[in-house]
C-alpha cells in the first residue's frame, strides 16, 4: 500500500498537528507522508479575513489537493473549516480538543498591569475577539494583525500593540514559554482547539480507517458548535462564540453573538442529555435568532459589504 499522504498549511503550528495525525495512524501500522501546502489565507497577510470575503480562505487550497487526488487527507485547525464542505469531501474524524481558551499575551517591553483590560491598543484579526471584549470593555483599540503565531508576536513590537490575543492551543502546541492571561469573557469560536481530518467519500477504506483515530466526545461537541455556528448563517469569521463539553452524561453548551461595537449581545446557557445532541446546535441556534441574534447578523453583513 502506498503511503498516506496528508496535507496540511506549513506554518509551524499546522505542521504540528499533521504530525500527531501521522503519528496515530504510524500506531495503526501505516506508512504516512506529510505534504506542506500554502493556503491563500496564509500568503495574504496585510487584509484582514473578515475583509477577504473568501470561504474557507486557509482550507480551499486543501480541498482543492484533496479533489485533484494529490493528498489523501487534509489536516485542519477545525475552526477554519466551513460547516458546508464542498461535494465530495467529508469531515472523517476530530482528535481530542486539548484546549479551548483565548488568550492575551502582552508586549513585554510595555509596562502594564496584569488582569487591566480598559484603555490597551490589541492587535487582532478577529471579529469575535474584538466584539466579545468591546462587550466587557468598551475602552480598547483595535488594529489588524496577521500572521503565524511566531510573526504576530513579532508584531507586537514593531507596531506598538500593547498585547494580542491567541488561541491557547496554539500556544501549548507549540511549547512557547509566554507570559498569558486566560480571557474567560470572549467565548471559543466553534471547534477552536480541535484538529479536524478530512478526506474524501468516495475513499471509503481510508474513512473506515480514519474512525479509529477519531475521539468521540469531540466529535458530538463540535458537531453541536458547528450546527449552531450553519444555522446561525454566521461564516468562520463572524464574531459568534460557542462551545460544547461533556461532563457526568451532560452536554454542557454555551454560545454567544455580540455586535461588533459590543453594545448588542446574545448570549445563551444550557444543559442537555448526550442524546439530545444531534439536534440541539440548530435548535439552540433557532433559540438565540428569536433573543436577537438575526438582527446583530443583519448588522455584520452589512457592515462587511
Amino acid at each position: 500500500m502506498n503511503p498516506i499522504r496528508i496535507g496540511t498549511r506549513n506554518s509551524p503550528l499546522a505542521m504540528w498537528q499533521a504530525v500527531e495525525v501521522q503519528k496515530k495512524i504510524k500506531d495503526l501500522g501505516f506508512q504516512v507522508e506529510i505534504i506542506p501546502i500554502t493556503s491563500l489565507g496564509d500568503k495574504n497577510l496585510t487584509q484582514p479575513l473578515y475583509q477577504m470575503d473568501i470561504i474557507g480562505v486557509f482550507t480551499r487550497d486543501l480541498d482543492v489537493a484533496l479533489l485533484n487526488n494529490q493528498i489523501d487527507i487534509a489536516v485542519h485547525s477545525l475552526k477554519d473549516v466551513p460547516t458546508l464542505l464542498p461535494e465530495g469531501i467529508l469531515l472523517s474524524a476530530v482528535l481530542e480538543r486539548d484546549y479551548e481558551a483565548d488568550i492575551l499575551v502582552r508586549n513585554p517591553k510595555k509596562n502594564q498591569k496584569a488582569g487591566s483590560y480598559t484603555n490597551l491598543y490589541l492587535g487582532t484579526g478577529s471579529l469575535r475577539r474584538r466584539a466579545f471584549w468591546k462587550s466587557k470593555y468598551p475602552e480598547v483599540t483595535f488594529g489588524n494583525i496577521r500572521g503565524n503565531v511566531q510573526t504576530r508576536l513579532s508584531k507586537l513590537d514593531s507596531e506598538g500593540f500593547d498585547g494580542t490575543i491567541f488561541s491557547l492551543a496554539g500556544i501549548k502546541r507549540l511549547g512557547l514559554p509566554l507570559d498569558y492571561e486566560m480571557l474567560d469573557f470572549i467565548i471559543p469560536a466553534p471547534a477552536q482547539g480541535v484538529v479536524g481530518i478530512t478526506s474524501l467519500e468516495k475513499n471509503k477504506e481510508l474513512t473506515e480507517l480514519l474512525k479509529m483515530i477519531n475521539h468521540i466526545d469531540t466529535q458530538i461537541c463540535v458537531n453541536i458548535e458547528r450546527d449552531f455556528l450553519n444555522m446561525i448563517e454566521g461564516g468562520c469569521t463572524a464574531p459568534i462564540g460557542a462551545f460544547a463539553k461533556i461532563k457526568n452524561n451532560l452536554v454542557h453548551f454555551k454560545a454567544g453573538i455580540v455586535s461588533l461595537e459590543g453594545t448588542k449581545k446574545v448570549l445563551l446557557e444550557e444543559s442537555f442529555p448526550i442524546v439530545e445532541s444531534s439536534t440541539k446546535g440548530k435548535k439552540l441556534a433557532l433559540k438565540a435568532k428569536r433573543l436577537g441574534a438575526e438582527e446583530i447578523i443583519r448588522e455584520i453583513k452589512a457592515y462587511r459589504e
